[in-house]
């Protein structure tokens, strides 16, 4: 049998019958292989994310197996397609709507730079209103690219201080895009 370890542990805790670790890591690591997806979908990187979804690149075996079209009950962001500057509020509201701790993918050009649309009517990149933890590129991505998004996310989910979301840095970067935090 191989010798398989999910996260470091400390040097000395480990050994026959008994494995230690961090409470940090073991939170990242459950919180890294169970999270749930709200999809954002405007055009046709959505048709790529149901691709995604189905039986052949199968995104339940990475732990997101539930999709949430409530922003209440998600905790991984994907959006896809042009965002219109019209539609810009409203996909704020839904990242506001979410509860920490929260994490945005970028699906294609269009949502990473506003694409071929560079446009008065077309946000050039949803970072302009929220913040974004991956960028998938691709016009549209094909579902591999989207499944090596979601794995990049997990390596940051699963190394992320449980602190890091009470941070100063946290907070200003927060208060950059207008988004009130809830101590203060």
């Amino acid at each position: 049998m191989s010798n398989i370890t999910l996260s470091d542990a400390p040097p000395g805790v480990e050994g026959a019958g008994f494995f230690a670790t961090t409470l940090d890591k073991a939170i990242g690591l459950a919180r890294a292989n169970s999270l749930w997806p709200l999809p954002f979908a405007t055009s046709c990187c959505g048709i790529e994310f149901m691709a995604t979804m189905g039986s052949t690149y199968d995104l339940a075996r990475f732990g997101a197996e539930r999709p949430s079209f409530s922003p209440r009950q998600a905790d991984m962001l994907l959006v896809m397609g042009t965002i219109a500057k019209k539609m810009a509020p409203v996909l704020k509201q839904v990242y506001v709507q979410m509860a920490e701790p929260r994490w945005v993918i970028a699906v294609g050009a269009c949502a990473s730079s506003g694409g071929i649309f560079d446009t008065y009517s077309v946000l050039q990149g949803i970072d302009e209103i929220i913040p974004v933890d991956v960028y998938v590129p691709g016009c549209p991505p094909r579902p591999e690219a989207i499944l090596d998004g979601v794995l990049r996310l997990q390596d940051i989910v699963k190394n992320e201080s449980l602190n890091r979301r009470n941070t100063p840095e946290y907070k200003a970067l927060l208060e950059k895009y207008g988004i009130l935090t809830d101590n203060g």
